[in-house]
């Protein structure tokens, strides 16, 4: 069975929109992770502060059959065709340990998806 990491860089206050569309899509979790960063939209200032909109990381392990639809998901709710609403990208899984007690479902699961 082979997986794929999903991250994906959204906006605070659209995370869990996101990540509901990413389980409707076939996720079964997520991780978030709070995170601030940089990019062609700068944070903007206000009396010499900066001002920067809280970003969260959210990462899913999927299956690797489940990839294409899910990251299409996260790009329609999270609005990606608008600037500075965020990315998604996708990394290959080389090992993974601590799914033991879920492998007899997802191996259920790929079952269904061939026959």
């Amino acid at each position: 069975m082979r997986f794929k990491l999903i991250l994906s860089t959204v906006k605070a206050d659209i995370t869990d929109r996101v990540v509901d569309a990413a389980k409707a899509a076939g996720g079964t979790g997520a991780t978030i992770i709070p995170a601030r960063g940089t990019g062609s939209h700068e944070a903007k200032t206000f009396f010499g502060l900066t001002l920067e909109a809280q970003t969260d990381i959210v990462m899913l392990l999927v299956e690797e059959h489940l990839v294409s639809p899910i990251l299409e998901a996260i790009k329609t709710a999270g609005q990606f065709h608008k600037p500075g609403t965020g990315i998604a990208f996708v990394l290959p899984v080389e090992h993974i340990v601590g799914l033991e007690s879920q492998m007899e479902k997802f191996k259920e699961e790929v079952r269904k998806s061939y026959f």
